[in-house]
């Protein structure tokens, strides 16, 4: 019957998703992102399941002055600060971040969808660039969750 196969199928999802909960180990994350709705998003997501301990910054300037904590991850707006002109990009804070902690893993997200910007970033030190859109926070929970 459909109850029965409903009933078969509900403990086999719940025991996968335990073991993937159990071999995902929790990372330390960082978010640079000056969209509060958007880091808020991200930062609900990456912890949702995983439990991930992850800290949100509005600026890289404030990011930077935590490096100190290690994060195993950053992930990086783009167009960070693009209404302070004196303030540090993405990019900026990417070579910093490369710098400083070489083998900290960084995604850098964008609505930027320019080749030669998603190359720049590449070249120097992200691990992976994804474009904003809507699956753009499951993209990134995703390439959290696969990191080694």
């Amino acid at each position: 019957t459909e109850c029965g196969k409903l009933l078969l199928f509900f403990p086999i999802f719940a025991v996968s998703r335990i073991i993937h909960m159990q071999i995902s180990k929790p990372r330390k994350i960082f978010i640079i992102e000056d969209d509060p709705l958007q880091a808020d998003m991200l930062k609900d997501r990456l912890t949702r399941d995983t439990g991930h301990d992850v800290k949100v910054f509005y600026t890289g300037e404030s990011c930077m002055r935590s490096l100190s904590d290690n994060p195993e991850v950053v992930i990086i707006d783009y167009n960070l600060n693009s209404n302070d002109r004196s303030a540090a990009n993405g990019m900026d804070i990417l070579t910093s971040i490369k710098k400083y902690l070489p083998d900290t893993h960084v995604i850098m997200l964008s609505s930027q969808e320019r080749y030669a910007i998603a190359l720049q970033s590449i070249q120097k030190g992200a691990e992976q660039y994804v474009i904003k859109d809507k699956e753009a926070i499951e993209k990134v929970a995703k390439l959290v969750d696969d990191l080694r």
